[in-house]
């Protein structure tokens, strides 16, 4: 029976104005232009924040405000999502003004990248793109603070210094406070970059140190900073996205296409309207493919409460017409396994290639050869996707916990025919990211809904089955190796094909290849040292949304390198420790430009090489510190070893596991080295390297997303395992490594994960001999 009865058929608006501005903005396009000149007529290239759409922002008065009071402001402009950002930015700027830490408080920056710089936090670069920024607004702000005292007291700038939330006369101790200063150096030109000195590091109080609890000891406790919103998010108190409330609300869940391009062919809501609660339903048109961040599409069910509209949902039948979707609707993960696994065996498109494989292959001593796979992933972050959206006719506001505002921005703006100006994007603390909430299309969802409700706010509710359901979900990967080895082990040919679909079909038509930096990201840049290497792409088509997950390609590939040494290492019957490091040879720093189509997460390749030294350290500072060398540790119980480079940083695991008899895996002890340059907030740091551990173990363990005829086959956590307490390590140890003066700061958010799979896969192999090449490992040991 076809029946919209009562709803109301929304299409979209200005789809092709929206979807052009919205790549304009994308991470995906800014990853593929990173490392080339912003503008047409640049001169120069830039990299780094300076290439990133909007730049950076060094303006004190931006960023730092400073109350009569004496109260410090520090606005963050990063989305919080539990990497402590809010912190770690504020620290930044409250060590470098001078501020007490006490009196220090933190507001988070709307949507608006021309005032703000960029906004998008992904990449793992939010504190190395803006820790010099905003040491440069809080040297300004300190700079304009002891101008104005100094014509307070009419004495030359420099007799007068800055100390802790007070500016000193030297030669007399006059002194004043920040809070009596503040109105007379608001009125003081902003300093030039060249009149700014930044303090040495001996004047620094915060950064840098080692704060909390470190390896279960308690240190400096009187000087460590608290997290901003420590005790709020603790205590219940913190706004998240799904915590905020508006008069006269109304609440929405969506019935989506079960399969990707999908499209209604009838539906009847006469059982849905009879629920008590329901407003209306309201027909939402998908956008078709590519869809970039637009939403799906599908029947709206708007209510009084969020109960009401689920019931309401419930009560829709929807009759779902399969023929747009194409190949999609037949998509199933078991032959689209085998179908990657035989294309592996075939040669794909060259991405690099050194010395002669074939004949390194034909006249080894020995060959070693190896397929992984590893399956898609739900981001499944603690707070599912939720936003409100109020339309007022010629404005509209949004609340969200998004990790891009601007495309946020952009999104509302397309959906609601309005310009940019007219729309505001409240940032609200995110229940957990991990790349998914880059993606808008649930607020574009909400601002479609709010367009029928003028002046009402709307609040569109994911639940956990919509977000496993209808994720952007991590790339499905066939990883096939093949080595060869002479006499003495050594490796002297390396062939390596990947194929995984590409985040590009999200945006354009489907190139079937990964782009050229998800093909950085640990597979072109491979830095082992062997005479022949051939690194291939075959092809790979995308079926469903393929979108960030933390660490996005790195994963797969650390996982089938860092097996695959492993395994080369028992063929040689060599130590796997002192087999890696042959691999990676003797310290020297690589440019990754000199690989074909190098792409090295937007930063400059001569400040950041790839640098073979600071590998061989994390390594060896992780199997020191794991006792590698003492490795008997009982029956069923092994060592197992694996590293990584990635977001400019260096990550090196020993996982201690033992197996018992019903083959459960127990894991008694994680010790990771990590080298990311300067540790700006080393409690977050470790914070991170221990989360990303227990992340990457269920990654190994327990998490995927099947296919079947289309449709994802995980509903919830029932059968979308993640980790739970019996699965994390009993000991986390973090050894923060010094990659010297020199070294640039790195990524920290995503570079530990990588390597915890491919470590602990190689602990159960020395546990139980059993070999893992297909994740999760779920029932492979019992």
């Amino acid at each position: 029976m076809s029946r919209i009865g009562n709803s109301v058929m929304l299409a979209n608006v200005s789809r092709r104005h929206f979807l052009r501005g919205l790549a304009a903005g994308s991470a995906f396009v800014m990853a593929a232009r990173w490392g080339l000149a912003t503008a047409a007529d640049a001169a120069e290239v830039k990299y780094g924040a300076a290439a990133m759409p909007g730049g950076w922002v060094d303006n004190p008065n931006v960023f730092i405000r400073i109350d009569a009071d004496g109260t410090v402001t520090i606005t963050n402009h990063r989305a919080e999502m539990g990497q402590g950002i809010r912190t770690s930015l504020a620290l930044v700027a409250a060590d470098e003004l001078g501020a007490d830490w006490d009196r220090v408080k933190v507001e988070q920056a709307d949507a608006n990248q021309d005032k703000y710089g960029n906004q998008n936090t992904d990449g793992s670069r939010s504190m190395r793109h803006w820790y010099e920024p905003m040491r440069r607004a809080a040297a300004g702000a300190r700079l304009m603070l002891e101008q104005a005292a100094a014509d307070q007291w009419g004495v030359p700038v420099d007799e007068v210094e800055t100390r802790v939330h007070e500016v000193v006369h030297k030669n007399s101790d006059r002194s004043l406070g920040f809070g009596e200063l503040a109105a007379a150096a608001r009125e003081l030109e902003v300093p030039d970059r060249d009149q700014l000195t930044l303090k040495p590091d001996s004047q620094l109080r915060y950064i840098g140190r080692e704060t909390g609890l470190v390896n279960g000891d308690l240190t400096n406790r009187d000087t460590r900073p608290p997290a901003i919103d420590g005790e709020d998010v603790v205590t219940g108190k913190a706004r998240f996205g799904a915590d905020v409330q508006m008069d006269n609300m109304l609440y929405a869940v969506i019935a989506r296409p079960p399969v990707l391009g999908a499209t209604i062919k009838s539906v009847d809501d006469s059982a849905t309207l009879g629920v008590r609660g329901v407003v209306k339903t309201i027909t939402l048109e998908g956008t078709g493919m590519p869809a970039a961040f637009s939403p799906l599409g599908g029947v709206a069910v708007v209510a009084e409460n969020t109960w009401a509209a689920i019931k309401g949902r419930d009560a829709l039948e929807i009759e779902w017409n399969m023929e747009p979707a194409g190949d999609n609707a037949r998509y199933t993960s078991n032959d689209y396994r085998q179908m990657l696994e035989e294309r592996a065996e075939s040669a794909g498109k060259v991405v690099r290639e050194s010395g002669d494989i074939e004949k390194a292959l034909k006249e080894a001593n020995k060959t070693v050869t190896a397929t992984y796979y590893m399956p898609h992933m739900a981001q499944a972050p603690m707070e599912p996707p939720v936003a409100i959206v109020q339309f007022n006719g010629d404005t509209a506001e949004a609340w969200a916990p998004v990790q891009h505002p601007r495309a946020t921005r952009q999104g509302v703006a397309g959906a609601l025919g309005l310009d940019l100006e007219k729309v505001t994007v409240h940032q609200t603390l995110l229940g957990g990211g991990f790349g998914r909430k880059s993606k808008p299309d649930f607020v574009i969802e909400a601002a479609r809904l709010a367009s029928q409700f003028k002046g009402r706010p709307v609040r569109v509710q994911w639940t956990r089955e919509d977000d496993i359901h209808h994720a952007y979900f991590h790339a499905v990967s066939v990883d096939r190796l093949e080595a060869a080895l002479d006499s003495d082990g050594k490796a002297t040919g390396w062939l390596h094909r990947t194929l995984s679909p590409s985040i590009g079909s999200l945006f354009a038509e489907d190139p079937k290849h990964k782009a050229d930096f998800e093909l950085g990201m640990g597979f072109n840049t491979m830095p082992f040292d062997i005479p022949a290497i051939r690194l291939e792409n075959p092809e790979a088509a995308a079926h469903t949304r393929i979108g960030w997950f933390r660490a996005v390609y790195n994963l797969p590939h650390a996982w089938a390198i860092q097996s695959f040494a492993a395994e080369m290492a028992e063929a040689a019957g060599r130590d796997h420790r002192d087999y890696l490091l042959e691999l990676l040879g003797e310290p020297r720093k690589i440019n990754p430009s000199e690989f074909k189509d190098g792409w090295n997460y937007g930063e400059n390749p001569e400040v950041y090489p790839i640098d073979i030294g600071r590998m061989r350290a994390v390594v060896e500072r992780a199997t020191r510190e794991a006792n590698w060398d003492n490795k008997d540790r009982g029956e069923r119980r092994g060592l197992g070893l694996a590293m990584h480079h990635s977001f400019v940083s260096y990550t090196a695991i020993v996982m201690d596991v033992e197996v018992d008899d019903a083959g459960e895996v127990i894991i008694h002890r994680a010790d990771i080295a990590f080298d990311c340059g300067r540790a700006v907030n080393p409690e977050r740091v470790r914070s991170q390297m221990e989360g990303a551990c227990v992340m990457g173990i269920g990654i190994a363990l327990q998490s995927e997303v099947s296919f079947r005829d289309g449709k994802a086959e995980q509903d919830n956590f029932d059968r979308y395992l993640i980790p739970r307490m019996e699965n994390a390590p009993r000991e986390v140890h973090v050894h923060l490594v010094d990659g010297g003066e020199d070294a640039p700061m790195g990524g920290v958010g995503e570079p530990g994960l990588p390597p915890v799979a491919p470590a602990l896969c190689n602990a159960i192999y020395a546990a139980t001999g059993k070999r893992i090449r297909r994740l999760p490992v779920a029932d492979q040991l019992g």
